[in-house]
């Protein structure tokens, strides 16, 4: 076992924060955010804020030939592990919740792309890192193709097992894109400043998975929704007219759930053709890039025994939803990667 002596600030320029919208960073600490932290009272509610603070599909990247990685951090209640890739291959998963640090020992020799992903669930705040004596640490500039997906707590993924089987992280690494994930537990409203925020995000492909937010709130309803999804998209378009954009209504929830009215008037399945109807529109204007995607090809009737609740997926219907995907939405809609 090597000794890691060779300390790293977690301000240090050499490590990218890559997924990451903003960083917040104190004397003590540096806090990924996944909206512009500076910004953050301007996107209602608290708890979006709260999510956004989260760091799903948030990673710190780097080159080194370090055979250990070790890293203090704030102490949190509650936290999803965190996963080591090197060379794009998991090594090895960290539990985080109410610890201090953490530590991996044995890395492959060589110089070699390390990837921290971390938590999908907890705020991470990072007091410095620690590699072996004699290391040598390089940034690394990731040019792969960009994804940025927006949705609900089914996309922030809060109980897959670990932060690389999220759905998201499994078609970014099945696909080699570079993700950025903005799925907010319970907060995936089709706020405009989210809109926004997306609208001046580089992006190559898109994809929003709308509704079953809407569905439990009530926050939008039969005047508004349709018209929110198309005003949404047409702020995203003012920046990405041309950007493949996939728009998945909500997945297969629990028979009782599918079958309920919300306040509103809704159910699921009138929700779904309410999504299909926005999306015949905005391509019946002159958007042939934007594309419905019925979420039962994602998650559908025959996978009910995978839902961990009435309306999210085990870790198991994570990965399943990622093969799906790959499968309905990112080698027909989107394409191969460069």
């Amino acid at each position: 076992m090597t000794n890691p002596v060779l300390s790293i600030r977690p301000d240090d320029q050499r490590l990218r924060w890559e997924g990451a919208i903003s960083v917040q960073q104190t004397t003590d600490w540096l806090q990924p955010w996944r909206l512009p932290v500076g910004e953050r009272s301007l996107f209602p509610p608290v708890t979006l804020q709260e999510r956004a603070a989260m760091p799903a599909g948030v990673r710190i990247v780097f080159r080194s030939d370090t055979r250990t990685i070790a890293g203090r951090i704030e102490r949190q209640p509650e936290m999803s592990p965190l996963d080591l890739c090197c060379d794009g291959q998991l090594i090895a998963t960290a539990n985080l919740a109410d610890r201090e640090d953490f530590r991996f020992d044995d890395l492959p020799s060589g110089e070699k792309l390390i990837e921290l992903w971390l938590p999908q669930f907890g705020e991470f705040r990072l007091r410095g890192l620690a590699l072996s004596a004699g290391a040598q640490l390089e940034p690394y500039a990731d040019h792969r193709r960009r994804w940025v997906t927006y949705g609900s707590s089914i996309t922030q993924c809060r109980t897959a097992r670990r932060p690389t089987e999220t759905w998201p992280a499994v078609v970014a690494r099945g696909q080699n894109y570079h993700l950025t994930c903005l799925g907010f537990g319970g907060q995936c409203h089709l706020d405009v400043m989210v809109a926004r925020l997306i609208r001046d995000l580089p992006a190559d492909y898109l994809s929003f998975c709308l509704g079953i937010n809407v569905f439990g709130a009530a926050s939008l309803g039969p005047r508004t929704f349709q018209s929110s999804i198309i005003g949404f998209v047409q702020i995203v378009r003012e920046k990405h007219p041309d950007t493949p954009l996939a728009i998945l209504s909500p997945i297969m929830s629990a028979p009782d759930h599918e079958e309920q009215v919300n306040a509103v008037g809704f159910t699921l399945p009138t929700m779904r053709t309410e999504v299909a109807t926005a999306v015949e529109a905005l391509r019946a204007h002159g958007d042939r890039n934007v594309h419905f995607v019925d979420g039962f090809r994602i998650f559908g009737p025959n996978d009910a025994h995978l839902l961990a609740d009435h309306v999210h997926p085990n870790a198991d219907g994570y990965l399943l939803m990622g093969d799906n995907f790959i499968r309905e939405v990112a080698k027909p809609i989107f394409g191969k990667p460069e």
